[in-house]
């Protein structure tokens, strides 16, 4: 089975990096989701094409938006999935797979975006995501790698695990590349489980930073430090409002400080962190308004 791919124009690319940031699958802290839209509006953008939507997606699961003006229709908005390019500060250039996580034929479209990436000439792809860890907000986030090649995983200091996890499509994607010969690694930022409900700024920063680091790319993340630091300003004013608050986030500490530079993720239970991500929602929302 084939995927229909629209192809809108072909730029002129020089080994690009193919970068993997789609909707629909883990993403604690919106890290990823909000590491894209850094991407798409720190560079310019053009769209090379589009993946069949109504092939690939249930639209009883990803509605169309319908946009209404004084009860007249005026706009039908579908749920897509694109193929952007882009050159970074210096020159290099990316592909982005942006959009909705498709929900069928996951195999054919997984080949359909190497086979896309290859004709570009694609030197690497990177994968996108987030997760809750048991991490506290006041220590740097931590990077965990899921790379094609013993050789790219212990390229950097990212964490690397021993686990059977649930799959999203951009695994698919990345399995793919490394069979036919294409380096491919998931970068996935470790969110503290407390506050992976509500947009965790740091997380999206260390995506971008990593990114960069990895892939030789010239990537701005200067506004996702500063958010990230008002949120530290943020959490901090309510956890120390409260002992047990802080008893937790001591312990999270600890477990960090212990862990240091070990290149292994850390599993098992969290810490209890539910009434504390209640209260952060709770506080958020009453200081945004």
């Amino acid at each position: 089975m084939t995927v229909a791919f629209d192809l809108v124009e072909r730029p002129e690319l020089e080994a690009p990096v193919l970068v993997l940031a789609l909707d629909g699958w883990i993403d604690a802290g919106f890290g990823a989701t909000n590491a894209r839209s850094a991407l798409l509006e720190g560079l310019e953008t053009v769209a090379v094409g589009s993946f069949d939507a109504d092939a690939l997606l249930d639209h009883r699961a990803r509605r169309p938006a319908l946009h209404l003006a004084e009860g007249v229709v005026s706009d039908l908005v579908w749920p897509a999935v694109e193929l952007r390019a882009a050159s970074d500060a210096a020159g290099n250039d990316l592909l982005l797979l942006v959009g909705a996580e498709p929900d069928h034929t996951w195999r054919a479209f997984a080949e359909a975006v190497v086979d896309l990436a290859m004709e570009f000439g694609a030197r690497l792809t990177v994968g996108l995501g987030a997760y809750p860890a048991p991490d506290p907000h006041t220590r740097p986030v931590r990077l965990a790698a899921s790379a094609s090649t013993p050789e790219l995983a212990q390229r950097f200091d990212y964490l690397r695990a021993t686990i059977d996890v649930p799959a999203g499509v951009q695994a698919a994607i990345e399995h793919r590349s490394a069979q036919v010969g294409l380096p491919a690694i998931g970068l996935w930022a470790q969110v503290p489980h407390y506050a992976a409900a509500m947009p965790y700024p740091a997380a999206s920063a260390a995506l971008i930073d990593g990114l960069a680091e990895l892939a030789g790319l010239s990537l701005d993340s200067t506004e996702l430090h500063s958010q990230a630091a008002s949120m530290r300003r943020r959490l901090d004013a309510l956890i120390a409002d409260n002992g047990e608050h802080r008893a937790m986030v001591r312990q999270l500490e600890e477990q960090a400080d212990a862990a240091g530079d070990a290149a292994t993720l850390m599993t098992g239970p969290l810490p209890s962190g539910d009434e504390l991500a209640a209260e952060l929602e709770r506080y958020l929302r009453e200081q945004d308004s």
